[in-house]
């Protein structure tokens, strides 16, 4: 698999309002069976999903903002909340290359992501192209972000190995891989995290994805999600404490 990371110009808050005009200028041509990698940042911009620093209080802009959160532990400033069906700290609101501005997450970013696969098929008159909406994460017991993918076109999300057998004939009976994310991984992993300047990237020549010629179905985007009280791993972890109701994107109402 190759992951090449896009150098664009800098997509500034209240300036640049038109994402595929940016994917357009700085997108290399594309070939067939390739995946465009987005940053959440440059979406959440171009759609003014953003907040001058000092208009609101930022907890109080998490809390807007997010599903469900767990308020900071007395000397420690991260909120743990839940959006978009992904465990992240603070809404996933990130003040990095936001030039005096909170970036929130995207609005809608299934939908942003379909937008952009329909256009670039069009536009590199492709059949199988790729778009995955990334942002970073992070995980418990570890140090340091890792991405993930909160919207994906184009291609299927899992790969299911139930009912397989691995390779002394054992039936496999749990296993599936997580494709969507693990692509996100490696595209944050290129694009980075400070100045790189780098918000899009390019995964060729990644045989195990399974492409498809539309958008996902709604059936296909919630197979990827887990409630808490569904039959996740973690569920006794994630449900003994007491998650309180966000506001689940009021403060850009």
């Amino acid at each position: 698999m190759k992951v090449t990371a896009i150098k664009t110009k800098k997509v500034i808050p209240r300036e640049d309002t038109n994402l595929k005009e940016i994917v357009d200028a700085f997108l290399p041509k594309l070939a067939e069976r390739s995946i465009v990698a987005i940053t959440s940042k440059i979406v959440a911009i171009c759609e003014g999903a953003i907040v001058k620093v000092g208009e609101v209080e930022k907890n109080k802009l998490i809390e807007q903002e997010a599903e469900y959160f767990l308020p900071p532990d007395p000397g420690y400033s991260f909120y743990l909340t839940i959006k978009y069906n992904l465990l992240i700290p603070s809404s996933g609101i990130d003040e990095s290359n936001g030039n005096g501005y909170y970036i929130l997450w995207p609005r809608d970013p299934q939908k942003t992501a379909n937008e952009v696969r329909a256009h670039l098929c069009a536009k590199h008159k492709l059949k199988n192209i790729g778009v995955i909406i990334t942002d970073s994460k992070t995980t418990p017991l570890r140090w340091g972000v890792e991405g993930a993918t909160i919207a994906h076109s184009g291609f299927a999300p899992l790969k299911n190995y139930i009912g397989t057998p691995d390779i002394f004939g054992r039936e496999l009976h749990y296993t599936k891989t997580n494709v969507m994310d693990s692509l996100g991984n490696a595209a944050v992993l290129v694009i980075g995290e400070g100045a790189e300047q780098t918000p899009l990237a390019v995964i060729e020549d990644a045989p195990f994805v399974e492409f498809q010629d539309r958008n996902p179905l709604e059936d296909e985007v919630k197979q990827v999600k887990i409630t808490m009280m569904e039959d996740d791993l973690y569920r006794t972890l994630l449900t003994c404490v007491k998650w309180q109701k966000g506001g689940s994107g009021s403060a850009r109402k």
